[in-house]
């Protein structure tokens, strides 16, 4: 059951093609996903795949798919950098920044939006929706656009096409160790 809803959530990070995805699932017992997702990071962690548990209330966890060196790199820049330092994080490593991002996820009355970060979003569309407060964006597709509409719609269709393609073959048997790109 795991396995599919990270294919449908996650596919464009399985194929290398973005930084992370991010999704909620059941979780009655907490300590059974964690088990469930150390076991499937047995498989994915060499091949650059990480999955995380960010939080887990009310019988939901949030799971993070994402890929070190890819956030790392995204994590590095100046402007990133900026923005994450006004809502605390430090930059001594991936864990860091994650942990921080955690304990914001528990702090913040709302969803901390900085999170798109995280997920690959274009800087200045998470920059967008947080000055304006995910209103007036250009357009609204898989996340709210405010800059490059025309290579976000690019962008957002090559994820579709991920998505469907990784669904039909991994309903064809495939799994989803043999599904994910090596980094």
């Amino acid at each position: 059951m795991l396995e599919q809803q990270i294919i449908e959530n996650c596919a464009p990070t399985l194929a290398a093609l973005k930084t992370g995805n991010l999704f909620s699932c059941p979780c009655s017992i907490a300590e059974d996903l964690v088990l469930e997702l150390q076991k499937l990071n047995e498989s994915l962690n060499p091949k650059g795949v990480f999955l995380e548990m960010l939080s887990c209330r009310e019988g939901r966890a949030l799971i993070y798919a994402y890929r070190p060196d890819r956030l790392w790199r995204d994590l590095s820049t100046e402007r990133v950098q900026k923005l994450l330092s006004a809502y605390g994080y430090t930059f001594s490593s991936v864990a860091t920044c994650l942990g921080r991002l955690k304990a914001r996820l528990y702090q913040c009355p709302c969803f901390p939006h900085e999170i798109g970060v995280f997920l690959g979003y274009p800087i200045d569309d998470v920059i967008g929706f947080i000055r304006h407060g995910g209103r007036n964006c250009k357009f609204c597709g898989l996340w709210k656009v405010y800059c490059n509409e025309t290579q976000a719609q690019k962008t957002f269709a090559a994820f579709r096409k991920c998505s469907a393609v990784y669904a039909r073959v991994f309903a064809e048997g495939r799994s989803i160790i043999q599904m994910t790109v090596a980094t």
